[in-house]
């Protein structure tokens, strides 16, 4: 008889091709940013810095709704029922086109009037404005390839999605530098570049994508018997939602809260709005790698919750922590040995670099805790509990974020708006163990489909 694989290796089977397509995904923006202002100057990257919280405060919507779908996904695979997989894919896509489609329009129509509600800085307000502009008509495109990605990893398979984004990110990176240039007759369309590189890009790899899952006769494969299920199906929506919409709410706040923040760093000037985004493209490399290490033990979890194994999700959860404090620890700690010099990627102003070098030294190392944090709201998730892991992480938010970052910055200046990452950061891994420790582990556990 066979030896039964350890845990870990299945989960590092996983989280590994997960965590390069997760990775892929920051270099695209992170790219972009540096070919914006190596390209067209501080003043680019900083309007484009500005609509880094509306950006994600928009994917809150499809990320928490990919969340749903890919946990019910996983708990449909562990139960081997695939036509309840195809039905949950088609609901899926059907609600992400109408709100996609919906946003993009209302979005586009309005970017100026949102950048100024942004207190954007009027030396940046017009490629701002442009900039959001193309982002948001073309966010259909994003949309659908996010939740494409997201409920292909529900059945198990990272791979594709890594493939996908690979795709995705070499047509992106290649066309990003020739539309700012205006090379080989493209238009030359300057800060709007990489908004235009990424539609493109994803509308390629999402046709590729089809045929390729077709080829394969993959689980999710657009063939006639999933096309049956692209429909508002009722119940199916309101378990989707179940899960996602607590999801989706708990990432909007988090982004009401980035624009809050965003704000005030606002008041101290351009040069502190482009520190921002080189901060926030630095920290995205550790946030993505914890987000990673979670999105594994949502997805595993729930197909061990599909098959009824407790045990199993116990031992993910454990694999889960050792995973981020070994990865995400790593990557933090190898971040503060040369800070300037990554730093220096993005920035080409000694000012703004020595700005953004303090700003990182204070809000780096709380990625940890904030990735501990997320594997117990993962694990939680994953048997269909969203609304108190979002609950305990809206309280953080309104209740400590945003009233140290008022007050430390009105006494200590912009460094105090960052000293409120690690005080929430830590808040959050207080309230999620506390809850999944005390109350949580003493329920027993039942899949939703």
């Amino acid at each position: 008889m066979p030896a039964t694989k350890p845990l870990w290796t299945t989960f590092l089977r996983f989280l590994a091709p997960l965590m390069l397509g997760n990775a892929l995904q920051s270099l695209f923006g992170t790219v972009s940013n540096v070919y914006l202002g190596q390209m067209l100057g501080v003043d680019a990257l900083a309007a484009v810095s500005v609509f880094f919280p509306v950006m994600f405060f928009l994917f809150a919507f499809v990320m928490g709704l990919s969340t749903g779908a890919a946990v019910l996904i996983g708990q449909a695979f562990g139960a081997r029922e695939h036509e309840t997989i195809r039905s949950v894919v088609g609901t899926t896509l059907a609600i992400g086109l109408l709100l996609s489609v919906s946003v993009g329009l209302i979005g586009g129509l309005f970017s100026r009037q949102l950048m100024l509600a942004l207190a954007t800085p009027a030396d940046i307000l017009a490629p701002a404005s442009a900039y959001a502009r193309i982002t948001l008509l073309t966010m259909p495109l994003g949309f659908v390839f996010l939740l494409m990605t997201a409920m292909i990893r529900g059945v198990g398979d990272a791979l594709t999605p890594l493939l996908a984004l690979a795709l995705s990110t070499a047509v992106g990176l290649i066309l990003t530098p020739l539309l700012i240039r205006g090379s080989f007759g493209l238009p030359a369309a300057g800060i709007t570049s990489p908004a235009w590189a990424a539609a493109i890009s994803n509308a390629v790899t999402l046709i590729v994508l089809a045929l390729y899952l077709r080829r394969k006769k993959h689980a999710l494969a657009p063939d006639a018997a999933l096309l049956r299920h692209l429909r508002l199906n009722g119940a199916m929506l309101g378990k989707i939602l179940g899960i996602g919409l607590p999801s989706a709410i708990g990432m909007v706040v988090m982004a009401i809260a980035e624009l809050v923040l965003l704000g005030l760093v606002n008041g101290f000037g351009s040069n502190a709005t482009a520190a921002y985004g080189a901060v926030n493209q630095v920290m995205g490399y550790t946030q993505f790698t914890a987000m990673s290490i979670s999105i594994a033990v949502s997805i595993l979890g729930a197909q061990a919750v599909g098959s009824g194994d407790r045990a199993r999700l116990d031992g993910i959860v454990r694999i889960g922590i050792a995973f981020n404090l070994v990865l995400t620890g790593g990557l933090v700690a190898l971040i503060y040995l040369a800070p300037r010099a990554v730093l220096g990627i993005f920035i080409t102003d000694g000012a703004v670099l020595d700005l953004a070098k303090g700003l990182l030294d204070i809000a780096l190392w709380c990625s940890v805790p904030f990735g501990l944090a997320t594997v117990f709201s993962g694990a939680m998730r994953a048997a269909g509990v969203a609304l108190a892991p979002m609950l305990l992480s809206i309280f953080a938010i309104v209740a400590i974020e945003l009233p140290a970052a008022v007050i430390l910055s009105h006494t200590i200046g912009l460094a105090g708006v960052w000293a409120a990452y690690p005080i929430v950061f830590c808040a959050m891994f207080v309230l999620q163990t506390g809850y999944y420790l005390l109350v949580w582990r003493k329920r027993a556990i039942e899949r939703l489909i």
